[in-house]
């Protein structure tokens, strides 16, 4: 009997399995192979992995990194490309890498550099997602991440400015998704009627383009105006993952993006906090206590129900407060 499998990933929303490329790239390539994975979404515990993400789990096994991930479910027999030819396993790799270089700059900077779409949705969606206080912390390590990786392999001479790396990242993108909408053609997928890693790829890295509501959307505008690659995000998404074209309800959907402003409202009201009150010694106490509880008390929506418990203490002359929260949503 075959070891049990677990895979640690970023959740979904906006009708996709996931927001994150490379966990949604996994997930695809699991349901093309039949490989019977147990999908853990990382939610608001300090026990969920908030890096490398996604990880694989079967037994005392560990792999992150979506590559590496593939190679274990092939080892396991889980192998979506045995009908591929020696031809088609190597366009596989270097359409695999021209997604790396060409498209993914682009992808990173529209989640988490470019600044409206950082603030309004990915920065929000994201610490909803994972535990106080490190979601005042890692979604801006993310950003910065993203940014270094863009100007370590964009921002070299003649680009020297941010706007020309922007500029030509684009360019590159749109350039891209032009490519993969004439290698696709009318076909349902990248090599015939029998999905591969080539289309858990693509997939992975078309499907949050084309379906997060960003409200500076450059790049999903060149994507659907490539009706193909639309077609094929949709069909993957009704087919393997059960999931309807929209994902959501016109109610629906309406209610997701007021629950998001309210989320990004409550996140920033935290941010300002965390920066705002500083305090030094233990007679700061009574105020301070005061200022938490009127704050938060403050944050409940009509969507989150949040209960706040505070352990105020003193540590060599300093107050410590230890703080755990617990949510649902109504």
């Amino acid at each position: 009997m075959a070891a049990p499998m677990e895979l640690s990933c970023w959740g979904g929303d906006w009708g996709l399995p996931s927001l994150h490329p490379e966990s949604l790239t996994v997930m695809a390539y699991a349901k093309f192979s039949g490989a019977p994975l147990t999908v853990n979404t990382i939610s608001n515990s300090w026990r969920a992995p908030k890096e490398d993400v996604p990880v694989l789990i079967s037994e005392d096994i560990v792999i992150s990194q979506p590559a590496k991930i593939l190679n274990f479910l092939r080892k396991q027999k889980y192998n979506a490309d045995y009908e591929l030819s020696a031809k088609q396993g190597a366009d596989t790799l270097a359409y695999i890498a021209l997604l790396e270089e060409k498209l993914l700059p682009a992808l990173l900077h529209t989640f988490w550099v470019e600044a409206e779409n950082y603030c309004s949705v990915t920065k929000p969606w994201f610490a909803s997602r994972i535990a106080f206080p490190l979601r005042f912390y890692l979604p801006g390590k993310m950003s910065r991440e993203a940014l270094n990786r863009i100007l370590l392999t964009r921002g070299g001479p003649p680009l020297y400015s941010l706007t020309e790396v922007e500029a030509q990242i684009y360019r590159d993108a749109k350039e891209c998704l032009n490519l993969l909408s004439k290698r696709l053609g009318t076909s349902q997928f990248f090599f015939g009627h029998t999905p591969t890693t080539l289309d858990a790829f693509v997939f992975g890295f078309l499907a949050p383009i084309y379906k997060v509501c960003f409200p500076r959307v450059q790049l999903q505008e060149h994507l659907k105006q490539l009706p193909n690659l639309c077609r094929f995000c949709d069909d993957i998404l009704t087919c393997y993952f059960r999931l309807t074209v929209s994902g959501h309800s016109p109610a629906g959907q309406d209610t997701a993006d007021a629950n998001l402003q309210k989320l990004t409202q409550l996140v920033n009201k935290e941010s300002n906090l965390i920066e705002k009150v500083t305090f030094a010694s233990v007679c700061n106490f009574p105020a301070l206590l005061w200022l938490l509880v009127h704050r938060y008390s403050c944050m409940a929506t009509a969507t989150v129900q949040w209960t706040f418990h505070f352990n105020c203490f003193s540590s060599s002359g300093l107050l410590c407060v230890e703080r755990r929260e617990e949510y649902c949503v109504i």
